[in-house]
């Protein structure tokens, strides 16, 4: 496919959960200027993400954000060669927030408009030029390539055969992990959130000590379950009597889903034979023992194991600004009635798809395109 000229950065946009952020990068994909307002004053009160005051903030502070950026890389908005959005997956309030703010300024300076898939942006994340420039690969990864996209509302095992093009090898059946992490850290009375205060809490822990269940350990295919461990996890909490009993069962957890991830992830390698890397990426990805888990499976497979900062691990709009160079580059734009979507599965993308309406045009069917319905 022919690379299409951009004419400016790219401002990027993510409103779809908690967190606020925006970027600009160069058409190169340099990151000029990037921010992150997180929301976890507003929700730590009630021990999780409250939808409607998630949505309140981002209006509250998008605008100023993506001022900050602007402000910092000395860009003006007519300079700029498109505007890329957060579309879906995530919490609808937020959805619309974000990307009727992105269609605004595309109206406004009459600027080529990106509806951008959440998940989209955590699998193009590895081919970042960052990671060339620090050193984490060699090169650009090259498609295809295994994803294992690890968060709070997210586990699969993804083929990334190409920009659009992307197969649902396995996922979980019931909790995601970083659901898993969450709620077992609130049963050992840990904050929220509870995935980094466990893994504070594990460093200290001795993983042998408490036997817990490893769920689909060694079963064919690449599928997750973790209610069970969750399970295991409450019925030993009342039975703890110390800070070190804690410990060494946070450290007992972490361990078993690190162990499982990685039989996981061998198993969904040897779906995907022709596989250039072995890439992580969610929330769960900024967790060092998981990390150290994947590395080996996949050295092991003589494969690299790509894993962005741990700063791009959450969300944030330095993925969004890369999937929205990445799609302009193609060819590919969204026209403004693009309807924000609360789910939105990877698979249902596809690059060959019509998605070159220019700004303020109609989409390529009433209400938005083909694979843009309700799943």
């Amino acid at each position: 496919m022919q690379s299409a000229p951009i004419r400016g950065p790219v401002l990027g946009l993510e409103a779809s959960c908690d967190e606020t952020a925006a970027a600009l990068l160069a058409p190169d994909g340099t990151i000029l200027a990037e921010a992150v307002r997180s929301q976890l004053a507003e929700h730590t009160p009630f021990g999780g993400v409250v939808p409607e005051i998630a949505a309140r903030a981002h209006l509250a502070h998008l605008p100023a954000l993506a001022a900050q950026v602007m402000g910092q890389a000395g860009v003006r908005p007519a300079e700029l060669g498109g505007i890329a959005a957060t579309a879906g997956p995530g919490l609808i309030g937020g959805l619309i927030v974000g990307a009727s703010f992105g269609k605004g300024m595309a109206i406004a300076h009459n600027l080529p408009f990106v509806a951008v898939n959440h998940l989209e942006g955590h699998a193009l994340t590895a081919r970042l030029p960052l990671l060339r420039q620090t050193g984490v690969v060699e090169g650009e990864v090259a498609f295809p390539y295994l994803l294992l996209l690890l968060s709070g509302g997210h586990c699969q095992c993804v083929a990334v055969e190409g920009l659009g093009r992307y197969r649902r090898l396995g996922s979980t059946l019931d909790d995601a992990v970083g659901e898993a992490f969450d709620k077992s850290a609130k049963l050992m009375g840990l904050p929220w959130p509870g995935g980094p205060a466990l893994e504070k809490l594990a460093a200290s822990g001795d993983p042998m000590r408490f036997p817990l269940p490893r769920p689909m350990l060694g079963r064919p295919g690449c599928d997750f379950s973790f209610s069970g461990l969750k399970t295991a996890v409450a019925q030993l909490v009342p039975k703890l009597e110390n800070e070190q009993d804690r410990a060494d069962l946070a450290a007992a957890f972490q361990r078993v889903v690190a162990v499982v991830l990685a039989d996981r992830a061998r198993n969904a390698l040897a779906m995907l034979p022709d596989a250039t890397a072995m890439v992580v990426a969610g929330g769960v990805a900024a967790n060092q023992g998981v990390r150290a888990a994947l590395a080996a499976e996949a050295g092991r497979a003589g494969l690299p194991l790509v894993a962005p900062p741990i700063r791009l691990c959450t969300d944030n709009a330095v993925m969004i600004a890369w999937a929205g160079i990445e799609r302009l580059r193609a060819g590919l734009t969204d026209g403004l009635d693009h309807a924000p979507r609360p789910r939105w599965p990877l698979a249902e993308l596809s690059a060959e798809r019509p998605r070159n309406q220019p700004a303020g045009q109609p989409g390529a069917q009433p209400g938005g395109h083909p694979g843009d319905r309700a799943a």
